[in-house]
C-alpha cells in the first residue's frame, strides 16, 4: 500500500504536536517550516484534523493548533483516516470473469479469493495502525528529540 506523502506529514506533524507542553500551540507555518513541507497544502492537512477532532485551532497572536484529546485516545489509525478515508486501496475488478480464460459468472458466486486476501490484510494493517496510540510514538522519542522540538517550536 502507498500513502500520499500528505500522510507521512501528518503523522509526524501531530507527534511533534504531542510533544509540546500542555496548552501550547503552534502555528501551521510553523510546522511548515519546522518540516521543509508547503505551507498551503498542510494547512489543509491540519484543517482535515481539525474537522475529525484529533486537533483543535485558533487564531490570534497566541493562536495555532494543539491536540483536542488526549495523545493515548488517538491512534495511527485516526490521523491516516482523517486525511485519507478507510477504504480498501484493493478494488477486485473480476478479470477473472474476462478474457479468454473467462469463468463462468456460476463459478464466480464467492467473492475472488485475491480479493478476500487484500480485504484481510487491508483490516490487518488498520488493526496494527488502531493498536499503537500518538502517546506511544512520543514515548519511543528520546528526550533530546522533544527538548529540541519544544525548542524550536516554542
Amino acid at each position: 500500500m502507498k500513502l500520499p506523502e500528505t500522510s507521512e506529514w501528518v503523522l509526524h506533524t501531530a507527534a511533534v504536536i504531542a510533544q509540546l507542553p500542555d496548552g501550547a500551540t503552534v502555528s501551521a507555518a510553523q510546522l511548515a517550516e519546522h518540516f521543509g513541507v508547503p505551507g498551503p497544502y498542510l494547512s489543509k492537512q491540519l484543517a482535515k484534523l481539525v474537522r475529525a477532532g484529533i486537533l483543535t485551532g485558533s487564531t490570534g497572536p497566541r493562536g495555532g493548533f494543539r491536540l483536542a484529546r488526549d495523545p493515548q485516545r488517538i491512534s495511527m489509525l485516526d490521523l491516516v483516516v482523517a486525511v485519507d478515508g478507510g477504504g480498501n486501496p484493493y478494488v477486485c475488478r473480476e478479470i477473472r470473469q474476462q478474457g479468454r480464460g473467462a469463468a463462468r459468472p456460476e463459478d464466480c458466486t464467492e467473492p475472488c479469493a485475491l480479493a478476500v486476501a487484500m480485504r484481510d490484510a487491508h483490516e490487518a494493517w488498520r488493526a496494527s495502525l488502531r493498536s499503537v496510540s500518538l502517546a506511544q510514538i512520543v514515548a519511543g522519542l528520546s528526550d533530546a528529540v522533544i527538548e529540541k522540538n519544544r525548542r524550536l517550536l516554542g
